[in-house]
């Protein structure tokens, strides 16, 4: 059990100032609590958090050694749809990478969100199988979608892909799901006219070539949960040319007369002290 760790952590009189991301990764199950997301999907933790299964009728999870597959009731629930979803879409199902740690918080490397147990990265290989094994789950890699001047997809991209997409950003639960650029592009061709409005939930950021990551609202009644802020009115379409062109630019040349850069100072670590409160109270529960 890694208990010694966060006890050791408590015992000192610095805990506010250690960095979260420490205690929370070193917890490997979830707290006895209610089930409760709280704060904001970059800044919270996860009260009574409930463990993916490691497979089920349509879905595998993946990495199973980071222990990251724990979330809220109603992110378990969405995948179990999704999966479902995707085999009507052809798929076998679906392969699901990372989730939330047990406990929510920041996590040592790999995502600045997921802290609420309202996020999923589903990959974009279709699943051949759902049988694989512990090791073949941890050697096995993803499809990427999106070709090397990323500004359109490659011929990996399916109209399986897409509708899966669709089903995910038809959900009532779904807030946004994040995709690269080129992809949100093809899906703006590709969808057919009329009811347009889902389009809006599929929103273009950096990577996101291999996974898409999908996050939920907030439950209803889960009052310490922050939403971000609403999506733009629109299907985004006109906006999503902006990341397969200027986005892609190369910078101007440096300015030779201009002064010396000042360097930024690094982010402060987030701490438990800069979470919410009730944080502490699921680091400490049972």
């Amino acid at each position: 059990m890694k208990w010694l760790a966060i006890f050791i952590a408590f015992a000192t009189p610095t805990l506010a100032d250690t960095p979260a991301k420490e205690l929370f990764s070193a917890v490997d199950i979830g707290s006895d609590q209610r089930p409760a997301p709280i704060g904001s999907y970059a800044r919270g933790c996860l009260a009574g958090a409930v463990q993916l299964p490691e497979s089920g009728p349509t879905w595998q999870a993946m990495r199973l050694s980071r222990n990251r597959h724990w979330g809220t009731p109603q992110l378990v629930g969405f995948i179990e749809r999704l999966g479902q979803s995707a085999t009507e879409a052809g798929w076998n199902g679906i392969y699901v990478g990372d989730m939330s740690q047990p406990r929510g918080g920041p996590m040592n490397g790999g995502h600045k969100s997921h802290q609420i147990g309202l996020d999923v990265d589903v990959w974009m290989l279709p699943p051949a199988r759902l049988d694989l094994s512990a090791r073949q789950r941890e050697n096995i890699s993803s499809l990427n979608v999106r070709s090397d001047d990323q500004r359109s997809v490659n011929g990996n991209w399916t109209a399986a892909h897409m509708a899966v997409l669709r089903a995910a950003a038809r959900d009532p639960a779904v807030a946004r799901i994040f995709v690269a650029g080129a992809i949100k592009v093809q899906m703006c061709a590709d969808a057919p006219r009329g009811d347009r409005r889902w389009l809006r939930k599929i929103r273009p950021w950096w990577g996101h070539n291999a996974h898409f990551h999908v996050r939920l609202n907030c439950p209803r009644g889960a009052r310490n949960c922050e939403n971000q802020a609403a999506i733009p009115r629109g299907d985004g379409c006109e906006d999503a040319q902006w990341w397969v062109t200027d986005a892609l630019a190369p910078p101007p040349p440096p300015d030779p007369n201009a002064p010396p850069p000042v360097p930024r100072p690094p982010k402060p670590e987030i701490t438990l002290a800069t979470l919410p409160n009730q944080c502490t109270g699921v680091l400490q529960s049972e």
